[in-house]
């Protein structure tokens, strides 16, 4: 009965628009008062926030986001954007496919999907307007791209997910390369089959000379050089993930050095927004142990395996239904707010079954991009429209064929988890 007063109180507070880490720290609080006393929670008060962030793991988390936001100061996105476009721009959809290139390209370096969709909305889905491309092919697609940020590493989210289920944070970050890449190809498929529907959605571009495509190309290849020294040193067993993240740093410093865009005022709007963005994830790391000590109290998860031993389902339906609950959850919270309450419940019950908790964390993710781009929360969808000045409403009409695609992936993933574990598999 506790617990059930507690899930529909922080239910309520969500709902409320409470910020997630106040709601979770409020609810796990008030459990613990209400399981063991006044005594107990003021001893969980005085362990668990700090033991939940000393963890060595999560100075990853604010070393990416320094890493995305140095990428964005660069202002090397648009020249790794005009670079795609010079290379299949003249093909039909081009445009299209270049900001699915881009937006991969950008995802592979930001770990933020917002701060992807935002940039992207500032020059592929203007230039695609421009080209003549329907607004609902032009936002939803750069709304969807924006999702890759949290797939490919170095994602914030996978680090977070890997530092909540205690799982390596190099497997996390590997295994979502080969998932990352092939959700692109799943939107160039989509791009492809609107192309034979629709042919006059899908416009040319404009030729590129060759000389122009390698100058692009030259000026856009230092992208690939911050990619290589996160994700190619993790993956050779050169450096621990932390040590590959403040690698990352230095090489996109330099990289804004070298492109002249260095400001006094640029380099504090970026540290600033490091700081905010850490600060909330830092607090729901807290929050979610508070909570943590709660559910372990009243032995939830034990009992829930229990119940599901008792069942007598096959682990492929137990398997579908938890991703049925995350799908649902993607479509009103947040990525964070969802890994740091339900994996906790969730991850137990997956072992339990004989799953591994990097795939797990894979399928995870995965269906909670699509709530960036499905109603009624859609964080990506409303930054697009913002951008773009198109009615929400719009693009995510144009998303649904996205979504659907990924919703295929997933189930993909799931009937054959070996997809998802072969490149950690290979890593150093």
């Amino acid at each position: 009965m506790t617990v059930l007063i507690v899930v529909i109180l922080l239910i309520a507070l969500i709902l409320l628009r409470i910020p997630v880490a106040f709601a979770v720290f409020a609810t796990g609080l008030l459990g613990l008062v209400m399981t063991g006393g006044i005594d107990s929670a003021v001893h969980a008060m005085e362990t668990s926030p700090f033991a939940a962030v000393r963890k060595n793991s999560l100075s990853a988390i604010p070393l990416f986001i320094l890493m995305a936001q140095l990428m964005l100061m660069s202002g090397l996105m648009d020249k790794v954007f005009d670079a795609a476009r010079a290379l299949v721009g003249r093909m039909p959809g081009g445009t299209a496919v270049a900001s699915v290139g881009a937006g991969t390209a950008f995802g592979a370096v930001s770990g933020s999907s917002t701060a992807a969709a935002a940039t992207l909305a500032q020059t592929s889905t203007r230039r695609m307007l421009q080209e003549g491309y329907t607004k609902e092919t032009s936002t939803a697609l750069v709304a969807v791209v924006g999702t890759l940020a949290a797939m490919l590493p170095p994602s914030i989210i996978l680090v977070f997910y890997a530092v909540t289920a205690e799982a390596p944070v190099g497997d996390m970050l590997i295994a979502g390369l080969l998932p990352g890449l092939l959700v692109a190809v799943s939107m160039l498929v989509v791009i492809a089959i609107g192309y034979f529907r629709k042919p006059d959605d899908m416009p040319k571009g404009t030729r590129t000379s060759m000389k122009e495509k390698t100058k692009l190309i030259v000026e856009s290849s230092p992208m690939l050089l911050v990619f290589l020294c996160v994700v190619g040193a993790i993956f050779f067993g050169i450096v621990t993930p932390t040590e590959s993240a403040a690698v990352g740093v230095l090489a996109s410093l330099v990289i804004v050095l070298a492109r002249k865009q260095w400001s006094n005022r640029g380099f504090g709007k970026a540290v600033l927004a490091t700081v905010k963005t850490s600060a909330m994830i830092f607090a729901i790391i807290m929050s979610a142990h508070v909570l943590g000590d709660f559910l372990t109290e009243t032995r939830v998860t034990p009992t829930m395996v229990d119940a599901i031993e008792d069942s007598g389902l096959p682990a492929l339906a137990v398997v579908f239904l938890i991703a049925l609950i995350y799908l649902v959850l993607g479509f009103f919270m947040d990525q964070i707010a969802i890994i740091a309450l339900t994996v906790p419940v969730t991850l137990p019950l997956i072992e339990a079954l004989g799953y591994d908790p990097v795939w797990f964390g894979v399928v995870v993710i995965l269906l909670a991009e699509t709530g960036m781009v499905t109603p009624p929360m859609g964080l990506n969808v409303f930054i697009v429209s913002r951008e773009s000045g198109v009615p929400p409403i719009t693009v995510f009409k144009g998303a649904f064929p996205y979504v659907i695609a990924m919703l295929v992936l997933t189930t993909i993933f799931i009937l054959w988890p070996d997809l998802v574990l072969w490149l950690p598999s290979m890593a150093g």
